[in-house]
């Protein structure tokens, strides 16, 4: 039995003034892959953006425990270090700092990784090369003038560097045509098969699934985890949708708080 990299138990979470995770359990084991899926504004990526530390999301209740230490409260960056990334539906540009130049410093920041400079630019060419991406953007501004499936290239470039022990990856699949897409997807299957990291993959859409071996499925509506089983439920909601687990989940709400809602005929069995 794989040991459990990832354990969130019991998670919450949301912004200043709305609640958007609501008592959230997931565990992701050593060299694992989880899918989770729901239909748009479920809360995905924001569980992915709270297990990574995003300082925009507050936890209001509940813990998440990564390789046996509880990082609830730590930093993003300090988080990254430990281990786990994190790529953007959208990936941010930041104008003025050169894409190899931002390599090279997280690299070093990692003691595992540090290398001298004509091995990393070896390393870095051959990834480079591997994902089909002209050597050329390394020396440009990190994402600026970017398609997004080049920028999308840009982050298997980074995963498959830092060799993070969990990848959450957010959406991957958005907005790439088919050839970027199977470019991205072989980078997917590169980091599993070179690294043996653990893959959290966020998606609504099956066609990114297709070249991995998933072991289990999980699906989120209105910030809940309303169900998980094996990789065979992949293909009920490819066949089915999220229409189901939709109604489940408003039953669930409605069974929840019908002790306070006038006429509910289910409100006289508490009394």
């Amino acid at each position: 039995m794989a040991t459990h990299l990832l354990s969130v138990s019991n998670l919450s979470a949301g912004t200043e003034d709305k609640p958007i995770l609501h008592g959230i359990d997931l565990t992701v084991g050593e060299g694992e892959c989880h899918v989770l899926m729901g239909p748009n504004g479920a809360g995905k990526s924001t569980l992915g953006h709270v297990i990574m530390g995003d300082p925009a999301y507050s936890v209001t209740g509940g813990t998440i425990t990564f390789d046996g230490t509880d990082v609830t409260e730590l930093s993003a960056d300090r988080r990254s270090l430990a281990g786990i990334f994190l790529s953007y539906q959208a990936p941010v540009e930041v104008p003025g700092v050169p894409l190899y130049s931002f390599l090279r410093t997280i690299c070093q920041m990692r003691p595992e990784l540090k290398t001298t400079a004509r091995k990393f630019r070896q390393r870095v060419g051959e990834i480079a090369d591997q994902l089909e991406l002209d050597q050329s953007f390394l020396m440009r501004e990190l994402n600026v003038g970017f398609s997004g499936g080049e920028k999308k290239k840009i982050e298997m470039l980074q995963l498959l560097l830092l060799r993070p022990k969990l990848a959450i990856l957010d959406e991957t699949d958005s907005g790439l045509d088919v050839d970027a897409l199977g470019i991205v997807s072989r980078g997917i299957e590169a980091y599993r098969e070179q690294c043996g990291g653990a893959l959290i993959v966020i998606t609504h859409n099956t066609r990114i699934l297709e070249r991995l071996t998933v072991d289990r499925t999980h699906v989120m509506v209105s910030g809940r985890m309303v169900t998980e089983g094996p990789a065979d439920l992949i293909e009920f909601i490819d066949r089915n949708g999220f229409e189901s687990f939709e109604k489940d989940a408003r039953r669930g709400e409605k069974d929840e708080s019908c002790v306070d809602c006038p006429g509910c005929p289910k409100a006289g069995d508490a009394e």
